[in-house]
């Protein structure tokens, strides 16, 4: 425990990183505004308990998000401002030319004007909101005159609208840049030949977006409660946990993305609700017959030729000398802009693009009492990228499978591009909730979703895909899902703690076809092979290996390594035939090919550390030194062990990389985030654990202080009642002071 703490502090206590270093002054506030403003601060307090949780108390709730924003502010302004500037498009004003057609994705949708037409529209009580977010950031910048914007000197309340739902991006991040580059770059023209790209990597390239949610029913509570267990799997500090409480009845807890005014995975004295990515199919591709007619384009519609609308897009970028501007004509037709070429055709994208909507329902599910109330919220159906899974103090859990499903013709096959030039591929609506994939109140009593199909969210009473058009789940089963059920069903008795440990499972079943392949293979070398006497320790180390991670694991260093092996080299395969590159490999490989994998695992673990017998702790551990956005990882610096593994084997606690690996070490960035778990009884009761800590600056004191917890699964009490929070503050204030 010592060595832990001594670790722990040197990870805590390094020099505050430049990240607030000056590029751009904020706009001095006017008299009458600044005094608005003071006087709203006096209606707001802040109150941070012992782990620097911010629990932010205002009069009504546009007092509570005009305090919730300032909080964020001091905790990360710069997070804050980074995922508006990405929102909005204007990246390569900030990090250069690189970014220009990231920029061009996000304005391909993203229109300032739209979006202040839209905030034009808002109900009343929703532009005080917006409002108040503005000004909560614009105070902070005020209050702070040595915090200086890397590009938005004044924040006004539409950018709210920029950011409605809870995922930067969100849909619009499934559109290739590279392609989006390639038909853009030098002009867009429909005789142009495709940039074709030879297929790369594989679906398990990187560690797996998404979440793992758990509800279970009192039924099989020992306390008669219903629990619900959130877990997130984002990239690490991408939200950080609050709390938001005003006397109108808003008091929501858990993780809020920076920058926005909701809690966007959390709960309430009465419902919790968790999202996981995934869902029904959102996101449509139309193959577009483009006409040139003297330089101008057409498209063809039925029997008729439909001009495309042109749009200039500039494209402001930083350079060594200054700032340029790119000017991009793009392209679209009814169904959306055009985003790449194929087959000689044009490739236009339609997706959910209703920031009004969503942004209220967004706000208005965190208010919900009940499920009725939450059912309502749902009702406006934009959460077009997530799947909820939902339980409640009534004793109620749920499961919505998707929410924003546009209704299709189940004929089409909509999950590779479709021809635009027929009417019958045309959207008819959206689907109603009540059509959609759900789950209430299952006579098992226990609900999941790990990012997969929802066919086995209940055990034997989950939905049948009988029941529903194909495209309302697009996802398969994977090895989570697997996981999930294991520890779920056939249990009773549950309660936090229990739950906690099945959440925590260090199982990984992704392994559990594979070993028995790579030990046939091995039985069947012939005699005198080299293969025999080179690989011998490592077999008997595996067929030894019960399939768990922990710390002191040789076997899971070995596995995890020959896997990793296994997609680099046969990925390319398995995406080039559509198949999932775990089931390829199941599938497809020889006897040898699978051997070769362990001989090139083991020789790259003897190169990293001296031998294959490596600890899985000594491998895989957590570093936060600085402030950066992206976290410089440094094999030579203090970094602690990390039991957990990613979620590409099937392990419920991800853990996993993301950025290309410079390191022998594996340092995470993305899994395992903001996790908690709500019981909701007549007192609620929680715990939760934040990765590293609430704070981006590395001078702080909660920089890393939950560090240590989340590397050994330790929960902290959440302090919910103010009776609570007041008697564990660290500090209480108003905005500014």
């Amino acid at each position: 425990m010592q060595r832990w703490r001594a670790t722990l502090a040197l990870l805590c206590f390094v020099p505050l990183n430049a990240a607030l270093a000056a590029t751009a002054a904020p706009v001095p506030l006017a008299g009458a505004e600044l005094a608005r403003m003071q006087a709203q601060a006096k209606r707001v307090t802040i109150v941070r308990d012992k782990w620097g949780i911010p629990h932010v108390y205002g009069n009504n709730d546009a007092d509570a998000v005009f305090g919730l924003l300032y909080a964020q502010a001091e905790d990360d302004f710069r997070r804050v401002e980074r995922n508006y500037i990405n929102a909005l498009g204007r990246l390569a004003e900030v990090e250069g030319e690189a970014e220009l057609y990231r920029d061009l994705r996000m304005k391909l949708f993203i229109n300032p004007d739209f979006l202040k037409a839209q905030y034009r529209q808002s109900p009343a009580w929703l532009k005080k909101l917006m409002v108040a977010f503005a000004d909560g950031l614009n105070y902070y910048l005020a209050t702070h005159p040595e915090v200086k914007p890397d590009l938005i000197t004044r924040f006004e309340p539409w950018m709210a609208l920029a950011f409605s739902e809870g995922s930067i991006g969100g849909d619009i991040e499934t559109i290739d840049i590279k392609q989006l580059e390639a038909l853009y770059a030098h002009g867009a023209h429909p005789l142009m030949a495709p940039i074709l790209m030879a297929e790369q990597g594989s679906d398990l390239d990187h560690e797996p977006g998404g979440s793992n949610g758990f509800a279970i029913a009192p039924a099989i509570t020992k306390n008669g409660h219903a629990l619900l267990m959130i877990n997130p799997h984002t990239s690490f500090y991408f939200r950080p946990e609050v709390q938001v409480h005003s006397r109108q009845g808003l008091n929501a807890y858990g993780a809020v993305t920076w920058g926005q005014f909701f809690v966007y995975q959390g709960f309430n004295d009465r419902v919790g609700w968790m999202h996981t990515s995934g869902g029904g199919d959102v996101i449509d591709e139309y193959l577009e017959t483009i006409i040139d007619r003297d330089g101008q384009y057409f498209y063809q519609y039925g029997n008729e030729q439909r001009p495309l609308r042109a749009v200039d897009i500039a494209l402001p970028y930083k350079t060594a000398s200054g700032m340029a501007s790119k000017t991009v004509k793009v392209y679209y037709s009814h169904h959306g802009p055009i985003v790449r070429a194929k087959d000689g055709k044009w490739v236009a994208v339609k997706l959910m693009n209703e920031p009004l909507k969503a942004l209220t329902q967004s706000f208005l599910r965190t208010k919900a009492r009940n499920y009725k109330e939450f059912y309502q919220s749902m009702e406006l159906r934009t959460n077009s990228s997530n799947n909820t899974v939902y339980a409640d103090a009534d004793g109620n859990i749920a499961y919505f499978h998707g929410n924003f499903i546009p209704r299709r013709n189940p004929k089409i096959d909509f999950r590779h591009p479709v021809d635009g030039s027929d009417p019958a591929t045309e959207w008819q609506g959206l689907h109603a909730v009540k059509e959609t994939i759900t789950l209430f109140n299952p006579k098992n009593g226990w609900i999941y979703n790990t990012n997969n199909w929802p066919y086995t969210a209940a055990g034997p009473y989950s939905p049948k895909a009988s029941d529903y058009p194909a495209y309302m789940s697009m996802n398969p089963e994977n090895p989570r899902g697997i996981h999930a059920v294991r520890v779920m069903e056939n249990r009773k008795d549950f309660t936090i703690d229990s739950l906690i440990a099945a959440a925590y499972d260090n199982q990984l079943p992704a392994f559990e076809p594979l070993l028995p392949q790579l030990f046939a293979a091995y039985d069947a070398l012939p005699a005198g092979d080299p293969l025999i006497a080179s690989l011998a320790p490592q077999i008997a180390a595996l067929r030894g290996w019960d399939m768990r991670y922990t710390l002191e694991s040789v076997p899971t260093s070995l596995a995890i390594y020959w896997a990793q092996d296994l997609t680099a080299a046969f990925g390319p395969a398995a995406k080039a035939r559509d198949v999932l590159v775990l089931d390829y490999i199941e599938a497809a490989l020889t006897p040898r090919q699978r051997l070769e994998g362990l001989v090139r695992a083991s020789d790259k673990l003897t190169a990293d550390f001296g031998t294959w017998q490596t600890a899985w702790g000594e491998i895989n551990r957590f570093q936060r030194r600085t402030g950066d956005l992206v976290q410089p990882f440094d094999d030579s610096k203090p970094s602690l062990p990390i039991p957990y593994a990613s979620a590409n084997w099937g392990a419920l606690a991800a853990y996993g990389m993301t950025s290309r690996q410079t390191t022998k070490r594996i340092y995470g960035e993305r899994g395992n985030s903001f996790v908690a778990v709500v019981e909701f009884g007549p007192r609620l009761k929680a715990r939760s654990i934040l990765v590293g800590g609430q704070s981006g600056d590395p001078a702080s004191p909660h920089f890393a202080d939950q560090a240590g917890m989340f590397a050994r699964g330790e929960f902290k009490e959440v302090l919910f009642y103010r009776e609570d929070v007041e008697r564990n503050a660290e500090r209480r204030y108003h905005p500014g002071q």
